[in-house]
């Protein structure tokens, strides 16, 4: 597993990149970015909860009641408008951070 302090600054990229692939809710939303990093990186659920909690407060995913388990229904998330466009600027982003290390990196 790696320092998840490397990650924090794409943990935003992350939960809106498998969103915008379908509406999710939390624990599926782990455990996907945990797979799709072959388990290098597992967001701690706080962390998943604070991302949730601020791309909402921006306007960028909307919650909304799913399926019921143990009682009381699922909280999903899906993109919004806003929240695809925002996501294709942090993919143009990374895109550049990753150019710019690795010419770093093959230059040094």
């Amino acid at each position: 597993m790696t320092n998840s302090d490397i990650f924090r600054g794409y943990n935003d990229l992350f939960v809106l990149a498998i969103l915008n692939e379908s509406d999710s809710y939390g624990y599926e939303i782990g455990k996907t970015i945990s797979l799709l990093s072959n388990e290098k990186y597992i967001m701690k659920e706080t962390t998943l909860y604070s991302v949730f909690n601020r791309l909402k407060k921006e306007g960028l995913i909307e919650d909304y009641p799913g399926q019921k388990t143990n009682g009381r229904p699922r909280t999903y998330y899906r993109l919004t408008q806003k929240g695809k466009e925002v996501l294709q600027g942090k993919v143009e982003e990374w895109a550049l951070v990753k150019e710019i290390v690795e010419n770093i990196i093959k230059g040094a």
